[in-house]
Protein backbone atom coordinates (compact mmCIF):
# COMPACT_ATOMS: atom_id res chain seq x y z
CA UNK A 1 0.00 0.00 0.00
CA UNK A 2 1.37 3.39 -0.96
CA UNK A 3 2.44 5.51 2.00
CA UNK A 4 0.53 8.80 1.87
CA UNK A 5 3.61 10.84 2.80
CA UNK A 6 4.93 10.21 -0.72
CA UNK A 7 2.66 13.09 -1.80
CA UNK A 8 4.50 16.40 -1.19
CA UNK A 9 1.34 18.49 -1.61
CA UNK A 10 -0.42 16.58 1.15
CA UNK A 11 2.64 16.89 3.39
CA UNK A 12 2.82 20.61 2.76
CA UNK A 13 -0.86 21.22 3.38
CA UNK A 14 -0.50 19.54 6.79
CA UNK A 15 2.44 21.79 7.66
CA UNK A 16 0.92 25.06 6.38
CA UNK A 17 -2.19 24.49 8.50
CA UNK A 18 0.02 24.75 11.58
CA UNK A 19 0.38 28.45 12.54
CA UNK A 20 4.04 28.15 13.53
CA UNK A 21 5.01 31.83 13.55
CA UNK A 22 8.34 32.16 15.39
CA UNK A 23 8.66 31.25 18.25
CA UNK A 24 5.43 29.17 18.31
CA UNK A 25 5.71 25.49 17.38
CA UNK A 26 2.09 25.67 16.24
CA UNK A 27 1.79 21.92 15.73
CA UNK A 28 4.24 21.83 12.81
CA UNK A 29 6.84 19.63 14.49
CA UNK A 30 4.08 17.32 15.71
CA UNK A 31 2.80 17.03 12.14
CA UNK A 32 6.32 16.32 10.87
CA UNK A 33 6.90 13.66 13.52
CA UNK A 34 3.65 11.98 12.43
CA UNK A 35 5.07 11.77 8.90
CA UNK A 36 8.46 10.41 9.93
CA UNK A 37 7.65 7.88 12.63
CA UNK A 38 5.74 5.48 10.30
CA UNK A 39 8.84 5.45 8.07
CA UNK A 40 10.87 4.10 10.99
CA UNK A 41 12.47 7.31 12.24
CA UNK A 42 13.41 7.72 15.88
CA UNK A 43 12.20 11.22 16.74
CA UNK A 44 13.68 13.47 19.42
CA UNK A 45 11.94 16.68 20.50
CA UNK A 46 14.09 19.19 22.38
CA UNK A 47 13.24 22.56 23.91
CA UNK A 48 16.22 24.93 24.02
CA UNK A 49 16.35 27.96 26.30
CA UNK A 50 18.45 31.03 26.95
CA UNK A 51 17.81 34.06 29.11
CA UNK A 52 16.34 36.97 27.20
CA UNK A 53 15.15 34.88 24.26
CA UNK A 54 12.00 32.77 23.78
CA UNK A 55 12.10 29.03 24.41
CA UNK A 56 12.20 27.09 21.13
CA UNK A 57 11.07 23.55 20.37
CA UNK A 58 13.14 21.69 17.80
CA UNK A 59 13.08 18.23 16.22
CA UNK A 60 15.78 15.70 15.36
CA UNK A 61 14.90 12.41 13.70
CA UNK A 62 17.15 9.60 12.46
CA UNK A 63 16.55 6.55 10.32
CA UNK A 64 19.33 3.95 10.30
CA UNK A 65 22.16 3.28 12.74
CA UNK A 66 25.31 3.14 10.63
CA UNK A 67 26.80 3.68 7.18
CA UNK A 68 27.12 7.05 5.47
CA UNK A 69 24.92 9.61 7.18
CA UNK A 70 23.02 12.27 5.21
CA UNK A 71 21.30 15.10 7.09
CA UNK A 72 18.42 17.18 5.79
CA UNK A 73 18.14 20.48 7.68
CA UNK A 74 15.56 23.22 7.72
CA UNK A 75 12.87 24.95 9.71
CA UNK A 76 9.12 24.90 10.20
CA UNK A 77 8.81 28.33 11.79
CA UNK A 78 7.52 31.12 9.56
CA UNK A 79 7.44 34.91 9.55
CA UNK A 80 4.26 36.78 10.54
CA UNK A 81 1.53 37.07 7.90
CA UNK A 82 1.28 40.87 8.08
CA UNK A 83 -2.15 42.21 7.11
CA UNK A 84 -4.21 39.02 6.92
CA UNK A 85 -7.00 40.89 5.16
CA UNK A 86 -4.62 41.52 2.26
CA UNK A 87 -4.28 37.80 1.55
CA UNK A 88 -6.33 36.41 -1.34
CA UNK A 89 -6.35 33.02 0.44
CA UNK A 90 -6.13 32.54 4.22
CA UNK A 91 -2.46 32.24 5.21
CA UNK A 92 -2.88 29.00 7.17
CA UNK A 93 -5.50 27.23 5.03
CA UNK A 94 -3.27 25.69 2.33
CA UNK A 95 -5.89 26.48 -0.30
CA UNK A 96 -5.22 25.43 -3.90
CA UNK A 97 -6.19 27.61 -6.85
CA UNK A 98 -5.04 27.43 -10.48
CA UNK A 99 -2.37 24.88 -9.68
CA UNK A 100 -0.89 26.91 -6.79
CA UNK A 101 -0.94 26.17 -3.06
CA UNK A 102 -1.18 29.29 -0.91
CA UNK A 103 0.02 29.73 2.64
CA UNK A 104 2.68 31.17 4.90
CA UNK A 105 5.75 28.97 4.66
CA UNK A 106 4.80 27.43 1.31
CA UNK A 107 8.28 28.14 -0.06
CA UNK A 108 10.17 29.31 3.05
CA UNK A 109 10.50 26.57 3.91
CA UNK A 110 7.79 24.10 4.74
CA UNK A 111 7.68 23.22 1.05
CA UNK A 112 11.27 21.97 1.12
CA UNK A 113 10.59 19.88 4.23
CA UNK A 114 7.45 18.38 2.66
CA UNK A 115 9.30 17.46 -0.52
CA UNK A 116 12.23 15.79 1.24
CA UNK A 117 9.87 13.68 3.35
CA UNK A 118 8.03 12.63 0.18
CA UNK A 119 11.28 11.91 -1.65
CA UNK A 120 12.65 9.76 1.15
CA UNK A 121 9.35 7.88 1.48
CA UNK A 122 9.47 7.10 -2.25
CA UNK A 123 13.04 5.84 -2.04
CA UNK A 124 12.13 3.54 0.86
CA UNK A 125 8.97 2.35 -0.90
CA UNK A 126 10.81 1.55 -4.15
CA UNK A 127 14.24 0.47 -2.91
CA UNK A 128 13.71 -0.83 0.60
CA UNK A 129 16.07 -0.03 3.47
CA UNK A 130 18.72 2.63 2.91
CA UNK A 131 22.38 1.65 2.76
CA UNK A 132 23.17 4.14 5.47
CA UNK A 133 21.38 6.71 7.62
CA UNK A 134 19.26 9.80 7.05
CA UNK A 135 18.36 12.41 9.63
CA UNK A 136 16.15 15.48 9.83
CA UNK A 137 17.36 18.45 11.86
CA UNK A 138 14.46 20.90 11.99
CA UNK A 139 14.31 24.08 14.04
CA UNK A 140 11.58 26.48 15.09
CA UNK A 141 13.94 29.45 15.35
CA UNK A 142 15.39 30.14 11.89
CA UNK A 143 13.18 33.17 11.24
CA UNK A 144 13.85 34.50 14.73
CA UNK A 145 17.06 35.26 16.64
CA UNK A 146 18.51 31.82 15.76
CA UNK A 147 19.75 31.38 19.31
CA UNK A 148 17.77 28.37 20.54
CA UNK A 149 17.46 26.54 17.24
CA UNK A 150 19.88 24.81 14.90
CA UNK A 151 23.06 25.82 16.70
CA UNK A 152 21.95 24.30 20.02
CA UNK A 153 20.29 21.27 18.45
CA UNK A 154 23.54 20.49 16.63
CA UNK A 155 25.44 20.78 19.89
CA UNK A 156 22.95 18.55 21.69
CA UNK A 157 22.98 15.80 19.07
CA UNK A 158 26.75 15.89 18.57
CA UNK A 159 27.18 15.51 22.34
CA UNK A 160 24.89 12.47 22.10
CA UNK A 161 27.28 10.91 19.56
CA UNK A 162 25.69 11.93 16.26
CA UNK A 163 28.06 12.45 13.31
CA UNK A 164 27.15 13.50 9.78
CA UNK A 165 28.87 13.04 6.43
CA UNK A 166 26.94 15.70 4.52
CA UNK A 167 23.93 17.99 4.81
CA UNK A 168 21.35 19.40 2.43
CA UNK A 169 19.45 22.49 3.59
CA UNK A 170 16.10 22.92 1.85
CA UNK A 171 15.95 26.72 1.74
CA UNK A 172 14.40 28.30 -1.40
CA UNK A 173 17.57 28.87 -3.45
CA UNK A 174 16.18 29.25 -6.97
CA UNK A 175 15.59 32.83 -8.17
CA UNK A 176 13.36 32.10 -11.19
CA UNK A 177 12.82 28.40 -11.95
CA UNK A 178 13.71 25.10 -10.32
CA UNK A 179 17.19 24.12 -11.35
CA UNK A 180 18.64 27.64 -11.42
CA UNK A 181 20.90 27.61 -8.40
CA UNK A 182 22.59 25.58 -5.67
CA UNK A 183 24.12 27.47 -2.75
CA UNK A 184 27.59 26.14 -1.92
CA UNK A 185 28.55 28.83 0.56
CA UNK A 186 27.47 32.07 2.17
CA UNK A 187 29.02 35.44 2.79
CA UNK A 188 29.75 36.48 6.33
CA UNK A 189 27.66 39.13 8.06
CA UNK A 190 28.47 41.69 10.75
CA UNK A 191 26.27 44.51 12.04
CA UNK A 192 27.35 47.55 14.01
CA UNK A 193 25.85 50.53 15.81
CA UNK A 194 27.62 53.93 15.75
CA UNK A 195 26.84 56.88 18.01
CA UNK A 196 28.35 60.31 17.35
CA UNK A 197 28.36 62.67 20.31
CA UNK A 198 27.72 66.39 19.90
CA UNK A 199 26.44 69.27 22.00
CA UNK A 200 22.75 70.10 21.98
CA UNK A 201 21.77 73.68 21.32
CA UNK A 202 19.57 76.18 19.53
CA UNK A 203 19.69 75.99 15.73
CA UNK A 204 20.07 79.80 15.58
CA UNK A 205 23.08 79.75 17.94
CA UNK A 206 25.14 77.08 16.23
CA UNK A 207 28.42 78.38 17.69
CA UNK A 208 27.26 77.22 21.11
CA UNK A 209 26.52 73.69 19.92
CA UNK A 210 28.14 70.84 18.02
CA UNK A 211 25.88 69.18 15.46
CA UNK A 212 26.50 65.37 15.47
CA UNK A 213 24.65 64.98 12.17
CA UNK A 214 27.70 66.36 10.40
CA UNK A 215 29.86 63.69 12.00
CA UNK A 216 27.54 60.75 11.37
CA UNK A 217 27.41 61.67 7.68
CA UNK A 218 31.21 61.79 7.48
CA UNK A 219 31.60 58.45 9.20
CA UNK A 220 28.96 56.60 7.23
CA UNK A 221 30.35 57.91 3.95
CA UNK A 222 33.76 56.54 4.92
CA UNK A 223 32.20 53.12 5.53
CA UNK A 224 30.59 52.94 2.10
CA UNK A 225 33.41 54.36 -0.02
CA UNK A 226 35.83 53.14 -1.30
CA UNK A 227 34.75 49.51 -1.99
CA UNK A 228 36.19 46.90 0.35
CA UNK A 229 37.27 44.58 -2.48
CA UNK A 230 36.43 43.51 -6.03
CA UNK A 231 35.14 40.05 -5.15
CA UNK A 232 36.82 36.64 -5.49
CA UNK A 233 36.44 33.61 -7.73
CA UNK A 234 33.69 32.19 -5.49
CA UNK A 235 32.13 35.31 -3.98
CA UNK A 236 30.77 38.70 -5.08
CA UNK A 237 32.33 41.92 -3.74
CA UNK A 238 32.00 42.71 -0.06
CA UNK A 239 29.22 45.24 0.49
CA UNK A 240 28.32 47.50 3.41
CA UNK A 241 24.93 49.16 3.72
CA UNK A 242 23.94 51.84 6.23
CA UNK A 243 20.44 50.75 7.21
CA UNK A 244 19.45 53.54 9.60
CA UNK A 245 20.47 57.07 10.60
CA UNK A 246 18.59 58.64 13.49
CA UNK A 247 18.81 61.55 15.90
CA UNK A 248 15.57 61.01 17.82
CA UNK A 249 14.71 64.66 17.38
CA UNK A 250 11.26 65.98 16.44
CA UNK A 251 12.08 69.68 16.92
CA UNK A 252 13.09 71.78 13.92
CA UNK A 253 15.04 74.38 15.90
CA UNK A 254 17.12 72.10 18.17
CA UNK A 255 20.55 70.75 17.29
CA UNK A 256 20.57 67.19 18.71
CA UNK A 257 23.05 65.93 21.26
CA UNK A 258 23.80 62.72 19.43
CA UNK A 259 23.25 60.94 16.14
CA UNK A 260 23.31 57.20 15.52
CA UNK A 261 23.66 54.87 12.57
CA UNK A 262 23.23 51.15 12.01
CA UNK A 263 25.10 49.27 9.32
CA UNK A 264 25.44 45.73 8.02
CA UNK A 265 28.31 44.33 5.98
CA UNK A 266 28.22 41.13 3.91
CA UNK A 267 31.82 40.04 3.37
CA UNK A 268 33.50 37.45 1.18
CA UNK A 269 36.42 35.13 1.80
CA UNK A 270 38.89 38.01 1.55
CA UNK A 271 37.92 38.75 5.14
CA UNK A 272 37.17 37.19 8.49
CA UNK A 273 34.74 38.70 10.98
CA UNK A 274 37.70 40.05 12.97
CA UNK A 275 39.59 41.49 9.99
CA UNK A 276 36.53 43.22 8.55
CA UNK A 277 35.79 44.75 11.95
CA UNK A 278 39.37 46.02 12.07
CA UNK A 279 39.00 47.63 8.63
CA UNK A 280 35.74 49.28 9.65
CA UNK A 281 37.38 50.71 12.78
CA UNK A 282 40.31 51.95 10.70
CA UNK A 283 37.95 53.80 8.37
CA UNK A 284 35.95 55.30 11.23
CA UNK A 285 39.01 56.46 13.14
CA UNK A 286 40.51 58.02 10.02
CA UNK A 287 37.29 59.83 9.12
CA UNK A 288 36.83 61.02 12.71
CA UNK A 289 40.38 62.36 12.93
CA UNK A 290 40.22 64.15 9.60
CA UNK A 291 36.78 65.65 10.13
CA UNK A 292 35.01 67.58 12.84
CA UNK A 293 31.49 68.65 13.55
CA UNK A 294 32.39 72.27 12.70
CA UNK A 295 35.55 74.11 11.69
CA UNK A 296 37.80 74.81 14.64
CA UNK A 297 36.22 72.10 16.78
CA UNK A 298 37.84 68.85 18.01
CA UNK A 299 37.66 65.63 15.96
CA UNK A 300 34.41 63.71 15.78
CA UNK A 301 33.72 61.68 18.94
CA UNK A 302 32.00 58.34 18.40
CA UNK A 303 31.28 54.98 19.99
CA UNK A 304 30.67 51.68 18.21
CA UNK A 305 29.09 48.47 19.40
CA UNK A 306 28.92 45.21 17.42
CA UNK A 307 26.21 42.64 17.00
CA UNK A 308 26.79 39.77 19.39
CA UNK A 309 26.79 36.94 16.85
CA UNK A 310 28.55 37.58 13.55
CA UNK A 311 28.00 35.10 10.73
CA UNK A 312 31.19 33.67 9.30
CA UNK A 313 31.90 33.23 5.60
CA UNK A 314 32.20 29.66 4.32
CA UNK A 315 32.58 27.75 1.08
CA UNK A 316 31.79 24.04 0.62
CA UNK A 317 34.27 22.13 -1.51
CA UNK A 318 32.92 18.58 -1.06
CA UNK A 319 32.85 17.28 -4.64
CA UNK A 320 30.71 14.13 -4.08
CA UNK A 321 27.99 16.21 -2.39
CA UNK A 322 27.99 19.01 -4.95
CA UNK A 323 28.27 16.62 -7.91
CA UNK A 324 25.44 14.37 -6.67
CA UNK A 325 23.06 17.28 -6.19
CA UNK A 326 24.05 19.00 -9.46
CA UNK A 327 23.56 15.78 -11.39
CA UNK A 328 20.17 15.20 -9.77
CA UNK A 329 19.01 18.70 -10.70
CA UNK A 330 20.20 18.33 -14.28
CA UNK A 331 18.71 14.83 -14.64
CA UNK A 332 15.25 15.97 -13.56
CA UNK A 333 15.09 19.50 -14.98
CA UNK A 334 17.59 19.48 -17.84
CA UNK A 335 19.20 22.60 -16.33
CA UNK A 336 22.76 22.84 -15.09
CA UNK A 337 22.47 24.77 -11.83
CA UNK A 338 24.76 27.68 -11.01
CA UNK A 339 26.90 27.16 -7.93
CA UNK A 340 26.36 30.35 -5.95
CA UNK A 341 27.30 32.07 -2.70
CA UNK A 342 24.92 35.02 -3.09
CA UNK A 343 22.06 36.04 -0.83
CA UNK A 344 21.73 36.34 2.91
CA UNK A 345 22.63 33.99 5.71
CA UNK A 346 20.99 30.70 6.64
CA UNK A 347 21.41 28.01 9.27
CA UNK A 348 24.02 26.44 6.98
CA UNK A 349 26.42 28.81 8.75
CA UNK A 350 26.11 26.61 11.85
CA UNK A 351 26.03 23.26 10.08
CA UNK A 352 29.31 23.86 8.19
CA UNK A 353 31.17 23.35 11.48
CA UNK A 354 29.95 19.72 11.60
CA UNK A 355 29.90 18.51 7.98
CA UNK A 356 29.92 19.73 4.36
CA UNK A 357 26.66 21.54 3.55
CA UNK A 358 24.85 22.74 0.43
CA UNK A 359 21.44 24.33 -0.06
CA UNK A 360 18.73 23.68 -2.64
CA UNK A 361 14.99 24.21 -2.51
CA UNK A 362 12.05 25.88 -4.18
CA UNK A 363 11.76 29.14 -6.13
CA UNK A 364 11.83 31.95 -3.57
CA UNK A 365 9.97 34.74 -5.35
CA UNK A 366 7.02 34.86 -2.91
CA UNK A 367 8.80 34.13 0.37
CA UNK A 368 7.76 36.48 3.21
CA UNK A 369 5.17 38.11 0.92
CA UNK A 370 1.39 38.35 1.11
CA UNK A 371 -0.06 35.35 -0.77
CA UNK A 372 3.11 33.27 -0.47
CA UNK A 373 2.53 30.30 -2.76
CA UNK A 374 4.10 27.40 -4.61
CA UNK A 375 3.19 25.63 -7.82
CA UNK A 376 2.05 22.06 -7.28
CA UNK A 377 4.18 21.14 -10.29
CA UNK A 378 7.25 22.55 -8.50
CA UNK A 379 6.51 20.44 -5.43
CA UNK A 380 6.53 17.33 -7.60
CA UNK A 381 9.69 18.38 -9.45
CA UNK A 382 11.59 19.17 -6.25
CA UNK A 383 10.53 15.82 -4.80
CA UNK A 384 11.91 14.07 -7.89
CA UNK A 385 15.18 16.01 -7.56
CA UNK A 386 15.52 15.09 -3.89
CA UNK A 387 14.67 11.46 -4.63
CA UNK A 388 17.32 11.30 -7.35
CA UNK A 389 19.85 13.06 -5.12
CA UNK A 390 19.33 10.63 -2.22
CA UNK A 391 20.01 7.65 -4.48
CA UNK A 392 23.03 9.27 -6.14
CA UNK A 393 24.60 10.43 -2.89
CA UNK A 394 24.39 6.98 -1.29
CA UNK A 395 25.59 5.34 -4.52
CA UNK A 396 28.60 7.66 -4.60
CA UNK A 397 29.50 6.67 -1.04
CA UNK A 398 29.04 2.98 -1.79
CA UNK A 399 31.42 3.28 -4.73
CA UNK A 400 34.04 5.22 -2.80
Amino acid sequence: MKNRVTDPAENLSSLIRCPSVTPAEGGALTALAAMLEPLGFKVTRAVETEAGTPDIENLYARLGADGPHLMFAGHTDVVPVGDEAAWTHPPFAAEIADGMMYGRGAVDMKGGVACFVAALARVIEKDGALKGSVSFLITGDEEGPAVNGTVKLLQRMAAAGERWDACLVGEPTNPDVLGDMIKIGRRGSVSGYITVHGVQGHAAYQHLADNPVRGILQLTQALMDPPFDAGTDAFPPTNLEVTSIDVGNSATNVIPARASAIFNIRFNDTWTADSVKAEILRRLNKAAAEGSLREGRPPVRFDITWSERPSHVFLTRNEPLIASLSAAVETVTGRKPALSTTGGTSDARFIKDYCPVVEFGLVGQTMHMVDECVALADLETLTEIYETFIRQWFAAHAAA
